[in-house]
């Protein structure tokens, strides 16, 4: 005798269904979208006028690997980050394209070696945050705040932010499992923008303390 099993996407399909109908909303249709978990290295954003500070009048950010969201990417330029004490992080590599502000994103283990207090904070939201030097090829930078740890977000569009019913700036959980454990991170701050693909960030300790090189299944939870 055998017993044929339901599949695994007609029992998500179910649950999913329960989950919407106990909240009073319709459940999303359609497969699950391609859910990506990326490892974010420490790395800097500058704006147009601190870029010629460190790198001369009229410089550009040029292109050394386009990144997974549309029009992101890795730039060429790299410069040294000077912490309280006097400890360096050299090769500080800076994306592109440019913003509006300038901002230094570490993971905790960069703080402790710089001797910095580093709050965790949304991406842009540096008001209060801690400052550093910042050394390049034709300048020095003083930065008088910027330097956070980047809370671990998802980028999401509009009709992933519907699948998953979440909203702009909503708040869920990561499920990573891989070789021999599972873990689970609270606190996945949402952000929604017609322009992104569905993508999440964590930074390079929580990709080390579960072992995402090795994960073979990751999930998004409410």
């Amino acid at each position: 005798m055998t017993t044929d099993f339901p599949s695994r996407e007609l029992v998500a399909g179910l649950v999913r269904e329960a989950l919407f109908k106990r909240l009073g909303r319709p459940a999303p249709r359609g497969p699950a979208p391609e859910l990506v978990v990326n490892s974010s290295a420490r790395h800097m954003h500058i704006s147009p006028e601190n870029l010629e500070i460190l790198f001369g009048p009229g410089a550009k950010l040029e292109v050394y690997k386009w990144l997974y969201q549309e029009g992101q990417f890795a730039s060429k330029q790299t410069v040294t980050l000077i912490g309280p004490r006097k400890r360096i992080i050299p090769n500080l590599r800076i994306l592109g394209p440019c913003r509006n502000l300038t901002q230094v994103e570490l993971a905790f283990t960069d703080a402790v070696s710089l001797g910095i207090d580093l709050p965790t904070r949304a991406s842009g939201d540096i008001a209060g945050t801690p400052g550093a030097y910042i050394m390049g090829p034709k300048g020095f930078l003083e930065m008088q705040n910027g330097v956070i740890r980047a809370a671990r977000h998802a980028h999401m569009s509009p009709a992933d932010a519907d699948f998953y019913g979440v909203k702009h700036l909503d708040l869920m959980k990561l499920r990573v499992t891989a070789q021999h454990c599972a873990t689970v991170f609270d606190d996945l701050l949402v952000r929604v923008d017609k322009s992104f693909k569905l993508e999440v960030h964590i930074d390079t300790d929580e990709a080390n303390a579960c072992d995402l090189a090795h994960a073979s299944q990751v999930a998004l939870l409410k």
